[in-house]
């Protein structure tokens, strides 16, 4: 592995959503990665690319030790489960830090490590609908469709676990004491919802769903159906992409009104979804390729690494059956990237344990007990 974070070592508990999309953003900068898998099948995901795996049964007998000498070793732990399983297991941060004190424990949740809901279960869609994004999202008839899970725990949850990681190790550098990271999905949506906040003290962003002009209520910025069944995005904000925009379509700008004229809208809409039927969306996006009026073919995630842009930059590569995006950000010095191999479930148990130090003996022992049931395949 090479990339900026090279050297760094990190311990990965598993877990789902964005604990494993930090660690993946971690190792492709670089870092070795090294997951502590539970016990059970093994299904190959695009998060586990250059990544090593080991299989712990955490609730065995010499389980928790194993795991406290990984971490001797390690720069960061990253962990994802409720307050206070992780303390029950006997791996909490102050267990950690007592055998490494400048680890950075980084702790992925949807609710946070402290408030009335901090113990309770939840999904991408509960933690978003706390914050105002969701609410916002969607037509203003219809019920807030969740946005996949890329706002909460992508955006909100890895994206911010990650920022955070790295001003702990920053600090770390000239305290040389570690830190533990509450990463909180809340928090970090409510963190990217300041912009909106901002707007609506200035007068500019109403309370209502599909009225504002990010939101789909103004006709400049919405996606629109094609002859095909497909969609033309249009982001068409500025004057300047807004008069482009139109000339392309073909629109007369006097007769279709003022671009902010919001008494407008509502003629303004169907105007462009009638036109937009008129052609399909190739027709469209060969029409407003490479101008600058903000209007883009909406492509499925099967189309997306076949786009003429997203072919140029080698933004995916296949390996097996998985296609990986490519690492992101990229960076000058190092041009050249290719997805890394997805070590199976367990391939590394063996090896990291015994570069850890823990000996033949033990591990005989950990095998016997249950606690590492799979060793190498």
């Amino acid at each position: 592995m090479s990339g900026p974070l090279t050297g760094l070592r990190v311990l990965e508990l598993a877990g789902i959503g964005p604990g494993p999309y930090a660690g993946q953003l971690l190792a492709d900068l670089g870092a070795e990665v090294t997951v502590v898998h539970r016990p059970g099948p093994d299904a190959p995901t695009v998060d586990m690319r250059g990544k090593r795996s080991v299989v712990i049964d955490l609730r065995k007998p010499g389980a928790a030790e194993v795991v406290l000498k990984l971490a001797e070793r390690s720069d960061v732990l990253i962990e994802g489960n409720r307050p206070g399983v992780a303390e029950r297991l006997g791996i909490g941060p102050d267990a950690v830090h007592a055998r490494n004190p400048k680890l950075i424990y980084g702790r992925m949740t949807g609710w946070g490590q402290t408030g009335p809901w901090s113990g309770m279960a939840g999904h991408d869609i509960n933690y978003i609908s706390l914050t105002g994004a969701l609410f916002a999202m969607g037509e203003a008839d219809r019920p807030p469709p969740p946005p996949l899970n890329l706002v909460g725990d992508y955006g909100g949850g890895s994206l911010f676990l990650v920022f955070g990681i790295m001003a702990a190790l920053w600090r770390a550098q000239t305290t040389g004491k570690g830190e533990v990271v509450d990463a909180a999905i809340v928090d970090g949506v409510a963190s990217m919802m300041g912009m909106f906040n901002s707007l609506a003290a200035a007068g500019a962003w109403g309370p209502n769903r599909q009225a504002n002009w990010l939101d789909g209520g103004a006709p400049y910025y919405r996606c629109y159906r094609t002859k095909d069944g497909g969609f033309m995005a249009v982001g068409a904000i500025e004057p300047k992409f807004f008069e482009t925009l139109l000339e392309k379509l073909g629109l007369d700008a006097t007769a279709f009104g003022a671009q902010n004229d919001n008494a407008r809208w509502p003629s303004q809409h169907k105007t462009l979804e009638e036109t937009f039927l008129t052609k399909t969306r190739d027709e469209w996006a060969a029409l407003f390729d490479n101008i600058d009026a903000c209007t883009t073919p909406v492509l499925s995630h099967q189309e997306a690494p076949s786009h003429p842009h997203n072919a140029a930059r080698v933004s995916h590569a296949k390996v097996g059956r998985l296609t990986h995006p490519h690492a992101a950000p990229r960076f000058l010095a190092e041009p050249d990237w290719t997805p890394p191999a997805s070590a199976p479930k367990g391939a590394d148990t063996e090896a990291v344990l015994q570069e850890a130090g823990v000996s033949a003996t033990e591990i005989e022992t950990l095998r016997r007990d249950g606690a590492i049931p799979s060793l190498t395949r």
